[in-house]
């Protein structure tokens, strides 16, 4: 408060101390215009009415006269101007003399009439620097009473407003002392009220009084204060309720309050007592006792009392509360951890036992456990997906039972009203030993007490029933039991259905995976393959391989990952294969095909755009899909690679050595107009190739560097080693424990084709030289023992290599292959393709290629830098070629027209 007062009293001294100032400023002005304006009046007249200076104003040069006499005058009287100026108010006379010869700045008109003019006016520049001036302008007369000229004389207000700034000390120093008397007086009166109120500021004496008022009013405590007398100073009304303490209780001695004996020697003996129980009618009080001021001798002393009859109550409601808080919280931690059905069922009864349950049983219907949806008609037939609790004590039916309800049991009548059914007392639960009587007698037997039966429901469509028993060692279960049991059943429900439903979607997922990738291992003889395919566990990704046969005996190999995961993932890699079979088919150059592969991903991920904009959602895009294409020629051993955004393959050497063959790296597929490089490598018989995703060699928990190191020492001096075995050391070695990402592995150990087994002929360009050409390929065909393919393959031979002869361009040459399959390949320089059609029955020719097409199973052209190659292929079974039952060649020949024609 002192404070408070002080900061007004400066606030009114220094108000004061203004007001003094603004009014001594104020009259200070005033004085100093009214003594300009008389100075300036005195100055004017004397200068007008001087000796000569009329004469002065008629002679022929006025400002020689004037001027001298003028500053003479300023400095004399103390004005800062006297002018004199004609009668039409050019100057005669300034302090400056470039200021000589112009207009005044005034008013002029009254004097020439004779009078005397006062005014405040502003000019151009004097002495005594800027300001407002007060000039008085008087006539000059001749002897005859004629204005023959005017003088003005002025002083600034500034000038004269100097005089009353010597008073402003002693202004400021009145106030600097009315100042320092308020803080003197200020600080006694605080050091007064201190006094009086204990150290205690203003704020500190309100609180103390609001928790004094609290004590006395609002404490769920009882609290008694007890003079030294032994009086009693002070109780709430806590205190009076549990004391039934009379209203004149206050003031009165501690004996005479009616208390029990025990209580009132507690209250009045000197003695420390800490939570002391005492019967008070008929509750139990917890008794506390301090004194009011420990440190000195005052016999004062304060009574703390707690009703602990009602606390025990409260304090046991509040545990139960807390124990089932932390059981739900525990339910909604340990609950749904994974995407299993049967594991999530079996953390439901893990976490009910033993804090709410003795015993759980958790039953399922058969479609939410094969990932489909539930329907109304299982509910009769429940799988037993987990059991917790005392089972060895208690019979019930095994894990994995299909269990068949009775209508009026409690899991039968839970599921048809979709809420919790309550089994206080087994004995008396009709419907439940009916189910089974002979186990329901023995399970009572060994103490099973009551039962809650709680339908798990999610989107409001049941998927099974937990059952949670207690035993005579527990309470039974309550009505107030049953919101607790539904809130578990209602969490596992939703984490059962999440697991339910990811079962679903990863079942479907992984075999439409598994029916994109290869079934099989196609029939080839360049290459001994293996493979493994290992989905990830939070869903199928794009990871895919393949091994398709060339023509030639080549055998291409593709490695492929398709950013994201689910269907959507599978689905693109399904397409991406697809294409790549489509364009493995053209036998195109490898960097020709992810050229292809890259402008297809680019026009998939425009249309997943144009989707999007009409559907008005975020799509998933293809762009980063990796690829990695291989082609292995098993006659000359080359093996041409090229890869996009692919990790690089590793190549085993038949001495067990480890190589990375440099495969260039290039752009992942979608992003567009990047080039692909290749590689070609000269593998030996007996090297391995080993193709991978990056779910191999890295995740979560691993650096790729690292599990690229691991690779190589897995398949460091593995060069002995079948293709199987490689794949099954690598997949032992490396696989991760929970697989975050799809991995795919392929391994493939080179073969070379036999040189016994290709033939190859360089032809000259002269169709005379076909049938020598025939005859010695009929002569290769009978070392072989091929005689019965004999005629169909000369025929064959005979149409290429007269075509390549006749349209094509040198060099031509001729190859045979003789494998699984025997292969004929015409080669000439040029990259004119031939295509099959249909010839007249006027056609002379035209019908070469139609007969080609017919005897072989497969034919086709493939270009290289020299040129292109046709090729044919013949299976042959038993050393016979299919092609040994189809039609005859004239018969073949009469489907073009009448053969007499």
């Amino acid at each position: 408060m002192a404070g408070q007062v002080f900061l007004l009293e400066i606030v009114i001294v220094v108000l004061l101390v203004l007001a003094a100032v603004a009014a001594l400023v104020v009259q200070a002005a005033r004085d100093a215009v009214r003594q300009g304006r008389r100075e300036s009046v005195v100055a004017a007249q004397s200068f007008a009415n001087a000796p000569g200076v009329s004469e002065a104003f008629r002679s022929p040069d006025p400002s020689a006269v004037l001027q001298p006499r003028a500053e003479a005058t300023r400095k004399k009287t103390g004005v800062d101007f006297v002018v004199a100026m004609d009668t039409n108010g050019i100057r005669y006379t300034y302090p400056y003399p470039k200021e000589i010869g112009k207009k005044f700045v005034g008013t002029i008109k009254p004097a020439l009439e004779g009078r005397t003019v006062i005014e405040q006016a502003g000019g151009p520049p004097i002495p005594a620097g800027k300001g407002t001036a007060v000039q008085a302008v008087v006539p000059v007369t001749d002897s005859h009473g004629t204005v023959v000229g005017l003088v003005s004389a002025g002083i600034t207000v500034k000038n004269v407003a100097q005089r009353w700034t010597p008073q402003l000390p002693i202004i400021i120093g009145s106030g600097a002392v009315a100042l320092a008397l308020a803080t003197a007086g200020t600080s006694l009166v605080t050091r007064r009220l201190r006094r009086q109120t204990r150290g205690l500021a203003p704020a500190e004496l309100a609180h103390m009084y609001e928790h004094h008022d609290a004590v006395l009013h609002s404490v769920r405590e009882g609290v008694l204060i007890i003079d030294t007398r032994g009086r009693l100073a002070l109780a709430n009304d806590e205190a009076r309720r549990l004391l039934a303490l009379r209203s004149d209780a206050l003031g009165r001695p501690v004996r005479e309050l009616g208390l029990p004996e025990q209580l009132t020697r507690l209250l009045t003996s000197p003695n420390a007592v800490t939570d002391e129980v005492h019967l008070a009618d008929d509750r139990l009080l917890a008794v506390n006792k301090r004194s009011t001021f420990p440190d000195t001798d005052r016999g004062s002393s304060v009574v703390t009392l707690r009703d602990t009859t009602e606390l025990a109550a409260v304090s046991g409601r509040a545990e139960v509360a807390r124990e089932r808080l932390t059981l739900l919280y525990e339910a909604g931690m340990r609950i749904g951890t994974t995407l299993d059905v049967r594991r999530t069922a079996g953390e439901l009864a893990d976490v009910a036992v033993p804090r709410f349950a003795d015993l759980v049983t958790v039953d399922l219907l058969d479609a939410v456990l094969r990932g489909g949806e539930p329907t109304a008609e299982g509910w009769r037939h429940l799988h037993r997906a987990a059991i917790g609790g005392e089972q060895p004590m208690i019979p019930v039916y095994g894990l994995g039972e299909v269990i068949t309800f009775s209508p009026g049991t409690p899991q039968m009548r839970t599921l048809r009203e979709g809420r919790a059914v309550l089994e206080a007392d087994l004995r008396h639960a009709g419907g439940w030993r009916q189910q089974d009587p002979e186990r329901a007698g023995t399970a009572l037997e060994r103490g099973l007490r009551s039962l809650v039966s709680v339908p798990l429901r999610a989107r409001g469509v049941p998927l099974g029933v937990v059952n949670f028993y207690r035993t005579v060692d527990s309470p039974a279960y309550e009505r107030d039991d049953l919101s607790v049991a539904e809130e578990l059943a209602a969490r596992a429900a939703m984490a059962i259905d999440n697991a339910r439903r990811f079962s679903r979607e990863h079942a479907t997922a992984v075999t439409l995976q598994r029916s994109l990738l290869p079934r099989g291992q196609p029939e080839q003889d360049a290459l001994e393959v293996a493979w493994r395919y290992v989905p990830a566990e939070a869903g199928v990704g794009g990871d895919w391989f393949d091994v398709i046969p060339l023509p030639g005996a080549r055998v291409a190999l593709v490695m492929g990952d398709v950013v994201g995961h689910g269907l959507h993932a599978a689905a693109t890699m399904g397409r991406l294969r697809t294409a790549v079979h489509n364009f493995s088919t053209l036998d195109l150059p490898v960097d020709e095909v992810l050229g292809y592969l890259d402008d297809l991903v680019v026009r998939m991920d425009e249309e997943e755009n144009a989707d999007d904009a009409v559907g008005g959602h975020e799509g998933e895009g293809v762009t980063g899909a990796t690829i990695l294409y291989a082609v292995y020629d098993p006659v000359t051993g080359m093996c041409t690679m090229a890869r996009a955004g692919h990790p690089e393959p590793v190549v085993v050497r038949p001495d067990g050595t480890v190589i990375c063959p440099g495969v260039p790296a290039s752009a992942p597929l979608g992003l567009g107009g990047y080039p692909f490089e290749t590689a070609e490598l000269r593998l030996a018989e007996g090297s391995q190739m080993v193709l991978y995703t990056d779910g191999l060699v890295e995740d979560r928990t691993r650096d790729i560097d690292v599990g690229l190191e691991k690779l190589r020492r897995v398949l460091d001096g593995a060069g002995g080693n079948t293709a199987e075995e490689t794949c099954r050391a690598v997949i032992d070695a490396l696989k991760p424990t929970h697989p975050g990402d799809d991995i795919a592995l392929l391994t493939a150990r080179t073969r070379l084709f036999p040189p016994s087994r290709v033939a190859e002929w360089d032809v000259p360009s002269n169709p005379a030289v076909v049938p020598s050409v025939r005859e010695r390929c009929r002569d290769k065909l009978r070392q072989w023992g091929l005689e019965e393919v004999a005629f169909t393959t000369e025929l064959i031979i005979s149409e290429l290599t007269t075509n390549a002869i006749r349209y094509g361009s040198p060099p031509v040459k001729l190859r045979l292959l003789y494998g699984r399959c025997l292969t004929c390949e015409v080669s000439d320089g040029s990259s004119t393709s031939p295509r099959l059609r249909r010839a007249a029955t006027t056609d002379e020719g035209g019908r070469g290629l139609f007969l080609v097409a017919q005897f072989a199973q497969r034919w086709g052209t493939r270009y290289s830098s020299g040129g292109k190659v046709i090729w044919t292929e013949q299976f042959l079974h038993d050393g016979s070629s299919a092609a040994a039952a189809y039609t005859p060649v004239d018969v073949l020949l009469e489907q073009f027209g009448d053969p007499t024609l």
